[in-house]
Formats: structure tokens, C-alpha cells, sequence
């Protein structure tokens, strides 16, 4: 249920102010209805009367990672920075469409946060800035990333976002749940699972204890979920990149992409996975299963519920190569005409802070870090759980550097969606699926 706050603009006394977009106010008072949901995501922007002497920060961070970020913005704001900064929390859903649309206005934000999967669209449509020379201004070590990560954010050798974090797809387990089936840890404090048969095993076990309204796995069965096993069981599989270097032809190998398919299908059919989950993580949440395939974002919000006795680790190694979905958080600066480049170096120097001092914190969250220094700190390190599947960042697959890819995406879930709900067969559903991409980099 959305509850919404009406806010008396008294803009004949406050003539200063300005929306998020940066326009000044009418003359005229006016009553705008900012429409703010449960969780605290704004589905209107640019109704939030926002400080002129802030920057102003649209996040699409929600649920259990969004706390961290207002805490870190918080943090920044203490320091006698160039310029505070105002943190406007958008539905994720959204959020895209919201910023290209606001950027296209003249009326975008003046720091965004970007999936790194997102970035060579906005930089195709000139969304964002090249921000080098401010980087250099405020000391960004750029060293301080992996070379992936930096070869990611760049586009003609020039950096176009900095980056915050690797977030992947992993597994939890329920202790209590693996007590009562009898299943043992190893010395690592996981579970041991080196192939299909290893999973298997594990499932059958965890079947046999579960009561109506259980699962031994939580997964839903449509959407980003199953699609994010189904990418890393196809890389598993030996499966080759979706399109090639120049992203204008499509290299999926559409075999071993049934295989994966297939491997996912079975998972539901033999009863593993309980029908009609909706919410997977606040299933697995509830205690209601004893794994769970779901992102590193859960963990911060699974620390904090009580009787959660739970476990984390990189996703399994099913077949031959240990690979798993992943994507990453970056900073960026959207374009917009009315800043003034004192303005866009504060923007700058925020993102530096966030994604070098403040690191740690946000690794609180779950995600793993950026920064090798705070991925290497005592700090991080003595967090509990990150290290378990801090591996995932190397053996993660980041999703093809292409402009089209968020198309390529909604195909790759609308397909195997159809799979999953039995309305074509696997080698249909991935023939059309094919034929999607193809029609995508068009």
C-alpha cells in the first residue's frame, strides 16, 4: 500500500528552492503530492522539494542495502565536504526509464547509481559524463580497483562511472534445517558440493523434512531468479559468450543453453522447489526452506532477523566451471546543463568517498566491495559471512558490455519464463529465445 505525503510548497517565501530537476518556482503557491511507498521509494522525483545548496542523489537502493546507503550519505555529511548531498531513493523498477527520461528534460540528478551491465547504454545515449579530470581532481586511485572493473567502466579509454561493488548470485542455508536433515558442514562451515549428484543429494535430504508450505530450496519461478541460475549454470556448462566482441552477432550456444535449461526445469519437476513462491528471500527469510538461491543484498537484512540461523557461500560448482551471475554497482554523473563544474567536482568527490572511504560500510549491506585495499582489510574480513563468499567476485560472469544488453535481458527472462511455466518446450523456448537476441542488437 502506498501512503502519500502532501507538501504545501510555500514557493512565494521560499523562492529559493528548487525540484530535483532544477527548475525554479512559480510565483504561485502550489500542493504537490510526493508518492512515497511503504519502503521509502519515491515514485515521483521530481515532486521532492530538494536544498539548492545539495547535491542531489537519486539511488535505486531499497530493502535492506538502501538503510546503508542513507547511513553512508548521512556519514558524508559530517565531514565538511565541498557540498552536502540529498539522497532520493527511486523504485528500481523505475529507476532507468525515470533518469534518461529526467536527463532528457534537463532535469536529471546530479550523482545516479548505474548496474554496470546498464552503463554502455547510458553512455550510448549520452546519459553520462566522462569524469577523468574530476577523478584526478579529488585523488581517485583508480589502482584500487581489479582491472575488470575498470576495464567495465571505461569507453574509449575514459571512465564513466566508478565503481562500488560486485553483488552476486549465491547460496544461503538454513543450520537448523540441515541439523534436522541430517546434512553436516565441512570444515569451512559449508556445504560440500563439488557436482550435480553432491546438490541432489542434499535436496533429497532436505525434501524428506519438509512440511506443507516448505521448500527445500526457495526460488521463485519466473523472473530475475531462475534466470540469474540458469546464466550461471549455462557458463557452468562451458556455455560461449551471448554475442561476440563487437556485440553485433549472437554467439549463444544454443545447445548447451537447453542443457541449462533443462538442468533448471528439473529442479521444479522433481519438487525441490515449492510452487508459487513469490518473494524467494523473504520465504528463505521466514525460515520456510533450507537453501536459498539469492543475492549477497540479502545478507545485511538476514543478520537482522531474529532466529535466522543461517549460512552463506559462493553459488555451488554444478558442472565443469565455477561460475555464477553477477553484476556490479557504479557511481555516475548524469549530464545536466545547469551544473556548475565546482558542482560536478563535489558529485565527483561524494562517488570517491562512498566508493573508497566508505566502502566498508557499505559492505555491511552484503555486497562485496569494489576497493581490493577493503576487500583485503581486517575489517572486512571480520564481517561475518562476507568471506564465505567473497570468491564469488572472481568467478563471477558479468553480463555482455553492450549496449543492448537490458533488451537482450527481458528476452533472455521473457523466454525462459515461458519454459518454466510449460506453455513451449525447452528447445523451443530457447529457439525463441535466439531469435530475440538477434532481433535485440539489430
Amino acid at each position: 500500500m502506498k501512503r502519500v505525503l502532501y507538501v504545501l510548497l510555500a514557493l512565494l517565501l521560499c523562492s529559493s528552492m528548487a525540484f530535483a530537476g532544477g527548475e525554479k518556482e512559480s510565483a504561485a503557491a502550489e500542493s504537490v503530492a510526493v508518492d512515497i511507498n511503504e519502503d521509502g521509494t519515491v515514485n515521483n522525483p521530481e515532486a521532492v522539494v530538494v536544498d539548492k545548496d545539495k547535491l542531489v542523489f537519486w539511488s535505486l537502493f531499497s530493502g535492506g542495502d538502501g538503510g546503508f546507503m542513507d547511513e553512508i550519505v548521512s556519514e558524508y555529511n559530517k565531514t565538511n565536504p565541498p557540498k552536502q548531498v540529498q539522497s532520493i531513493m527511486l523504485v528500481w523498477a523505475d529507476y532507468y526509464t525515470k533518469l534518461m527520461t529526467a536527463v532528457a528534460a534537463g532535469k536529471g540528478p546530479d550523482i545516479g547509481v548505474s548496474h554496470i551491465s546498464k552503463l554502455p547504454e547510458l553512455v550510448d545515449q549520452s546519459v553520462i559524463i566522462n569524469i577523468d579530470d574530476y577523478a584526478k581532481r579529488v585523488g581517485t586511485d583508480w589502482n584500487v580497483f581489479t582491472p575488470g572493473m575498470n576495464e567495465g567502466v571505461s569507453f574509449d579509454s575514459a571512465h564513466y562511472a566508478m565503481p562500488l561493488d560486485t553483488h552476486a548470485e549465491i547460496m544461503y542455508f538454513n543450520r537448523d534445517w540441515l541439523k534436522k536433515a541430517g546434512i553436516s558442514l565441512n570444515s569451512d562451515d559449508q556445504l560440500s558440493i563439488a557436482s550435480t549428484d553432491d546438490f541432489m543429494a542434499i535436496l533429497k535430504k532436505l525434501q524428506a523434512v519438509t512440511s506443507d508450505g516448505q521448500s527445500a530450496l526457495s526460488l521463485t519461478q519466473k523472473g530475475d531468479d531462475p534466470y540469474r541460475v540458469w546464466w550461471a549454470t549455462y557458463f557452468q556448462m562451458g556455455g560461449t559468450p551471448l554475442t561476440n566482441e563487437a556485440g553485433d552477432k549472437v554467439t549463444m550456444d544454443k545447445a548447451t543453453a537447453v542443457k541449462a535449461a533443462a538442468f533448471i526445469k528439473g529442479l521444479y519437476e522433481s519438487g525441490y522447489v515449492l510452487s508459487g513462491i513469490e518473494d524467494h528471500q523473504r520465504f528463505f527469510q521466514g525460515g520456510n526452506a533450507g537453501l536459498l538461491f539469492g543475492g549477497t543484498w540479502a545478507t545485511g537484512a538476514f543478520e537482522q532477523t531474529e532466529e535466522l540461523n543461517f549460512g552463506a557461500q559462493p553459488f555451488p560448482q554444478l558442472f565443469a566451471n565455477p561460475s555464477c551471475w553477477a553484476d556490479a554497482h557504479t557511481f555516475i554523473i548524469p549530464v545536466k546543463k545547469d551544473r556548475s563544474d565546482a558542482d560536478t567536482e563535489a558529485a565527483v568527490h561524494f562517488i570517491n568517498y562512498v566508493s573508497s572511504k566508505a566502502s566498508a560500510l557499505w559492505a555491511k549491506s552484503g555486497q562485496i566491495p569494489s576497493d581490493l585495499t577493503v576487500q583485503q582489510s581486517d575489517e572486512y574480513l571480520a564481517m561475518p559471512y562476507r568471506s564465505d563468499y567473497m570468491e564469488a567476485a572472481s568467478t563471477a560472469v558479468l553480463p555482455s558490455k553492450n549496449p543492448n544488453f537490458y533488451t537482450m535481458k527481458d528476452a533472455m527472462i521473457r523466454n525462459l519464463d515461458t519454459i518454466w511455466a510449460d506453455q513451449v518446450t525447452i528447445e523451443k523456448g530457447i529457439e525463441n529465445l535466439a531469435l530475440e537476441l538477434e532481433e535485440a542488437i539489430l
